[in-house]
């Protein structure tokens, strides 16, 4: 059985839909990551256009983080405060980032420019944060399962001014680098079509130097309202959200974001950071792979009929 995407243009299976949602959600519950970096490759993956799979994706993403954000809002895990900063930054970034993605359209360079932004973005990253979570947990280890040793108590974020108290994340530093990391986010989420929290998680770790668990809930806060607000972009300007298919990817992401963050309320600090670690090199991979293997088709007359 398939179903017709009317915006899509293609017919899929439901069944395959609804796989990559619950698998996208449950990333979304586990690690504080919207799931867009992802999902938008596996939609590439079953034939959809890369200009609909961006902007559908990041409608996705907003429901799988909002599942996930009521669970970490129950056990309090959610720093709201600094969410609110995280967020005035992101919405900015996702106008920018709009107006790029647009401009891109118009080249004709949208799919280049969208694969090596994954390739760059999620293969640095998940390198350097695969590298430290490992020295983390060699530390725990050599110390007979203690906590890790302390964070570091003055940093470069520390000595800058419009400084600010976020309780929840036991912290007093400058609103600047948060507004950055979320401008950022921002960006990527217009352009890619994903949360961001694949670099907002990182960045809120070892920059702001938050705890993680309360970075997952927090991230989480963040990319519902910078894909929300980047999806009703596409929708407006752009006319690419499928809403068929966003409303099997929605029925996943719901249903798995639940399952995710139980498990990972299982686990430490240290096991999630390595495990999204892999996931976004594994991702990375993939997609540098279809960069650099020769198609089985060289030639397309998709864009033909606009000639």
């Amino acid at each position: 059985m398939h179903v017709y995407l009317p915006i899509a243009e293609v017919s899929v299976s439901p069944f395959v839909l609804l796989a990559i949602g619950v698998s996208v959600g449950v990333l979304s519950g586990m690690f504080g990551v919207g799931g867009g970096f992802l999902i938008t490759p596996l939609l590439f993956l079953i034939g959809i256009p890369p200009a609909v799979a961006v902007a559908t994706s990041a409608n996705q993403v907003v429901a799988s983080s909002f599942s996930g954000l009521m669970a970490h809002l129950k056990r309090r895990t959610v720093d709201l405060k600094m969410g609110s900063v995280l967020l005035g930054g992101g919405l900015l970034g996702a106008t920018l980032g709009m107006l790029v993605f647009n401009y891109l359209k118009h080249l004709g360079q949208v799919d280049l420019a969208v694969q090596l932004c994954y390739v760059v973005f999620l293969g640095l990253i998940g390198t350097l944060m695969f590298i430290e979570s490992l020295r983390a947990i060699r530390r725990s280890r050599a110390a007979g399962g203690a906590a890790p040793t302390a964070r570091r108590q003055r940093t470069w974020v520390h000595a800058l001014p419009f400084k600010m108290r976020f309780r929840e994340s036991n912290l007093y530093i400058s609103v600047i680098p948060p507004i950055l990391v979320g401008f950022g986010v921002g960006i990527l989420s217009a352009i890619m079509g994903v949360g961001g929290g694949f670099i907002m998680v990182p960045a809120m770790i070892y920059i702001l130097g938050m705890p993680t668990k309360v970075v997952i809930g927090t991230s989480l806060f963040q990319i519902i309202f910078v894909a929300g607000f980047t999806t009703m972009i596409h929708a407006s300007t752009n006319f690419s959200v499928d809403i068929v298919l966003a409303l099997f990817l929605l029925i996943g992401g719901v249903v798995g974001a639940q399952f995710g963050s139980m498990v990972g309320a299982r686990l430490k600090a240290e096991q999630l950071r390595v495990l999204l670690a892999v996931l976004v090199m594994i991702v990375a991979g993939k997609v540098g792979l279809e960069l650099i293997v020769a198609p089985t088709e060289f030639y397309s007359l998709s864009e033909l009929a606009g000639v």
